[in-house]
């Protein structure tokens, strides 16, 4: 039975393992050489540059009031901002809450009240949104405020409101405070993965697992300091953070970021700026792939790209096109980091993300019912559990029920049906738990519903995955409501793009008489699913 071998972990004392070290040891290391890159805004910064400003961003913080532990938010699109405020709550021993930046309403409400920020970083068009729900954001305090051309505006909205509000500039003030030894085990960040059965939760990330996140990533993708790793997904994703600018940081290697992606454009930036190294997530990797053919598309420096999925159907021709020499894969949650890592340039059976990494985790499929093990080949939920300690997740943030009842039995239940072959490799197969990925996006099904219900002649709602039409899309929201009769699918759409973000905003809306349910009336989803798409349902999409 094979297994992934040979994880090489720089610093080899675990106490080491936070980004305050890592960053003052590259500094130390290679002062003048670029790290991060940011293109659109013509900036770059030198690894001693970076120290500097992520310090400056860690003594100001701390000279306003924040201390050890705090929780700091960061609701701002992809920018050199983003990277300094990261490093600087890293540095300065605060824990860095980052949000999609997509959140409004009850989905960004619901995430202030479960991690209590006192300190929010914002892009300037997102102050109207906080004033919208300011009896939910009570104990946050001050705001910095990045310019993107609404910044007088921004400030006034807030301070109109009555907090304090500052240009985000003013960060790097040059200000007196003693920053902390920041210790390898303590809470570093709060990332948020989707809802199951209730609202989503925040997943409590030690600087320790971080740091080893990132180093899995370095192995996987081998990096060096020679290499480019450039990014086009959000900040507010574990994977542009811990999956490819860390490990960057980790390699000593330049760090590219751009503010969004651009299948079009994609190639050019890679030649521009000669990335080595890049990833894909969800329908990325066929959304480049569908871009006419230039002749020229193999004269790059790209050698290695991280797709998570990889679009198998395409890999070899996509391969070939490009001049790739590798393409990597894994399967992890931002719970349990990567139990399971493809090794780099081996071809891997159609489909299978990787071989267990048996040095670092216990890793076994079983049924969901009984936690017994499944024989290989079957299909079972994958658990976990770490040989190191603080490797994996501290638990859900504010939600010790939530965080027991995913450990039963000392092991982490990851809601995800898998199977093993004979020779070892792994293949995620479906969902167990009732969540939905949509183009790279994890949504909560129950977040859709509470929104959806929220409308007046919505009855009842059950919110289901359809398969998308595009591979690697993953999913397509569907909405199954009872109604009173005094509401049409196209305006229960309209209504619900005033609740949610649009990557949640379910593409079909089937009107149903009521709900499939069991004798003691939970909804038989299942059946909804089996149902799938039927000839009555609202397809916004086809209704343009």
């Amino acid at each position: 039975m094979r297994s992934y071998r040979g994880l090489i972990v720089p610093f080899e004392n675990p106490l080491d393992w936070t980004l305050a070290k890592v960053l003052r040891h590259q500094a130390c290391e290679r002062p003048n050489k670029v790290y991060l890159d940011a293109p659109e805004e013509g900036v770059t910064m030198t690894y001693g540059e970076t120290l500097d400003a992520a310090e400056a961003v860690a003594r100001s913080l701390c000279a306003t009031g924040s201390t050890y532990g705090d929780r700091v938010m960061i609701l701002a699109q992809n920018s050199s901002q983003l990277v300094l405020t990261w490093f600087g709550t890293a540095v300065g021993g605060f824990v860095e809450v980052p949000i999609n930046t997509a959140y409004e309403f009850d989905f960004l409400a619901h995430q202030i009240r479960t991690a209590q920020p006192t300190v929010a970083i914002i892009d300037d068009r997102f102050a109207h949104r906080f004033v919208s729900i300011k009896e939910d954001c009570a104990g946050l305090e001050r705001f910095w405020v990045i310019d993107n051309g609404e910044l007088d505006t921004a400030l006034k909205t807030l301070r109109d409101a009555g907090w304090a509000a500052e240009p985000w500039d003013d960060l790097l003030t040059r200000r007196e405070a003693e920053l902390p030894e920041v210790v390898a085990r303590d809470l570093g960040a709060i990332f948020f993965t989707s809802g199951t059965t209730g609202p989503s939760k925040g997943v409590a990330m030690s600087h320790s697992q971080f740091y080893f996140d990132a180093v899995e990533c370095y192995n996987l993708t081998r990096l060096t300091s020679e290499d480019t790793y450039m990014v086009t997904t959000p900040l507010f994703h574990g994977n542009a953070q811990w999956l490819a600018a860390y490990p960057a940081l980790v390699a000593g290697a330049r760090f590219v970021l751009r503010r969004k992606f651009s299948a079009s454009r994609w190639i050019d930036w890679v030649r521009e700026s000669g990335v080595t190294v890049t990833n894909f997530l969800g329908v990325m990797m066929d959304f480049v792939w569908k871009q006419p053919v230039r002749e020229d598309d193999a004269d790059n420096q790209l050698r290695c790209i991280f797709a998570a999925p990889t679009a198998s159907s395409i890999v070899d021709g996509f391969r070939q096109r490009f001049g790739v020499e590798a393409f990597v894969e894994v399967f992890g949650l931002t719970e349990v980091s990567m139990p399971i890592l493809s090794p780099y340039g081996e071809d891997r059976p159609a489909g299978a993300a990787g071989l267990a990494v048996n040095e670092w985790f216990d890793i076994q499929l079983v049924d969901p019912e009984t936690d017994k093990e499944v024989a290989i080949g079957e299909v079972g939920e994958l658990v976990v559990r770490s040989k190191y300690p603080w490797t994996l997740s501290n638990g859900y943030h504010g939600a010790p029920e939530k965080t027991l009842e995913a450990w039963r039995n000392l092991w982490f239940h990851t809601g995800d049906a898998l199977r093993r072959d004979e020779e070892g490799w792994y293949y995620f197969v479906d969902r167990y738990k009732d969540a939905l990925r949509r183009r790279g996006e994890n949504i909560s099904s129950y977040e859709i519903e509470q929104a959806v219900l929220s409308h007046p002649n919505v009855l009842e709602c059950a919110v289901i995955a359809v398969p998308a039409t595009i591979e690697a899309g993953e999913d397509e929201v569907m909405a199954c409501v009872v109604t009173d009769g005094m509401i049409e699918p196209v305006k229960l759409y309209a209504f619900c793009s005033t609740k949610m973000p649009s990557f949640a905003l379910p593409r079909f809306i089937r009107v149903l008489p009521e709900l499939p349910k069991t004798p003691s009336e939970k909804v038989q989803k299942s059946e909804l699913r089996a149902a799938g798409v039927t000839a009555d349902t609202f397809d916004w999409e086809a209704a343009g």
